[in-house]
């Protein structure tokens, strides 16, 4: 009996120790966990103020972007406002200091500056009527142009190339997919930069191949050969614009015939001009217009007078800086500093077509018409 009652009271002592033992570890849990909490608290805390930062991150994204949209659009207004007043009072631009103006009316004078060839038309461009965007096609450079005595368009893809499409119509060109549904013409050699010219159903075009001379090809577009060829004095490595070194020369056609704008080498710092017999392709007067290469991007001829378009080598926007008149009629009084409206970069090409009186651009692959506003010159 006495060993029963010891075994019971080892057993009753042992749970109790048990029990004892096992309250002191769940008390110590309970210690631990409410000390995790405490620790936990400022987690909590700096969670929260993560959040409500976000929040405020996002209030104050919002609200820029609302700020950005309505500067943008402030912006755009300005930009319409400037080309609106820079259309009504064009600043000043570089001419020649010996020439003659131009104002209002009929000639003022019968009489003729001597040297003077035969004037075929008394106009100037005062601004920019209008601007279309038409579509974009093929490269950032190319050129493209409409035949002054026909509707068909002609597209030159790129700075070099045998091949030109040939589209019926501006309509025809507008809504071709590509140059696809075009009339392709296989040259019989390259053309050499964006500075070709048609006129009268003929492609004039500048040919160079490495190490030779510069050569205008005159390119009967219905017979389909190379009628004649002209070897021109231009050094092989000089190009008529710094902005766009792939024109070695530029063709342009206007009221009084064919053009050629050219540097004669490359140390020259002005762009030189040439008129052209446009059947045989005879130079039959050369001018040095003073009008800068440097910073020059484009050039076109209207009623023989050169208006040299400028830019930057972070493309602007684009304007005619320098005016020179074969004519002697234009001074710096009256030759507008003309703005293009801003555009995608800087053009490649421009093209007068003086029947319509529109210029015809390319800038950054997109093809661009402007319509021009002009007012009578007249001899002081």
């Amino acid at each position: 009996m006495k060993p029963l009652f010891v075994l019971l009271l080892s057993t009753a002592w042992t749970l109790s120790a048990a029990q004892h033992y096992y309250q002191g570890l769940m008390d110590y849990l309970e210690n631990r966990l409410l000390a995790i909490e405490v620790r936990s608290d400022p987690l909590n805390d700096l969670r929260k103020l993560a959040a409500e930062a976000v929040d405020t991150l996002k209030n104050h994204h919002g609200s820029l972007a609302k700020n950005l949209e309505g500067a943008a659009a402030r912006v755009d207004r300005i930009e319409r406002e400037m080309d609106f007043v820079e259309s009504q009072t064009s600043p000043r631009a570089c001419a020649n200091t010996a020439d003659k103006v131009v104002e209002q009316g009929a000639w003022g004078k019968e009489e003729e500056t001597e040297g003077m060839h035969e004037i075929n038309c008394v106009e100037i461009i005062s601004g920019i009527r209008s601007v279309k965007i038409l579509k974009r096609v093929g490269s950032p450079k190319g050129m493209w142009t409409r035949d002054p005595r026909s509707s068909k368009v002609y597209v030159f893809n790129g700075t070099s190339g045998d091949t030109v499409y040939q589209f019926s119509s501006v309509r025809d060109f507008s809504g071709s997919p590509g140059v696809e549904g075009s009339k392709p013409f296989r040259l019989p050699s390259e053309w050499a930069g964006p500075g070709s010219a048609v006129y009268n159903d003929y492609l004039y075009y500048v040919k160079q191949e490495a190490d030779t001379d510069v050569q205008v090809v005159k390119y009967d577009l219905l017979a389909g050969e190379e009628t004649e060829t002209a070897i021109f004095p231009v050094e092989s490595r000089a190009t008529v614009y710094d902005l766009n070194p792939e024109t070695v020369a530029d063709l342009a056609a206007d009221d009084e015939g064919l053009w050629l704008l050219y540097a004669p080498s490359d140390s020259e710092p002005s762009i030189s001009l040439a008129k052209m017999d446009a059947a045989t392709l005879d130079i039959e007067q050369i001018w040095d217009t003073r009008c800068p290469r440097e910073n020059a991007e484009a050039a076109f001829v209207v009623c023989g007078t050169v208006y040299v378009v400028y830019n930057t080598r972070l493309a602007s926007r684009s304007r005619v800086q320098c005016v020179f008149d074969v004519n002697d009629m234009v001074v710096s009084e009256e030759a507008p500093l003309l703005y293009f409206p801003r555009r995608y970069g800087a053009h490649a090409s421009l093209k007068y077509n003086p029947e319509e009186k529109q210029l015809y651009g390319w800038d950054d692959g997109y093809q661009i018409i402007y319509r021009l506003t002009m007012k009578r010159k007249l001899l002081a």
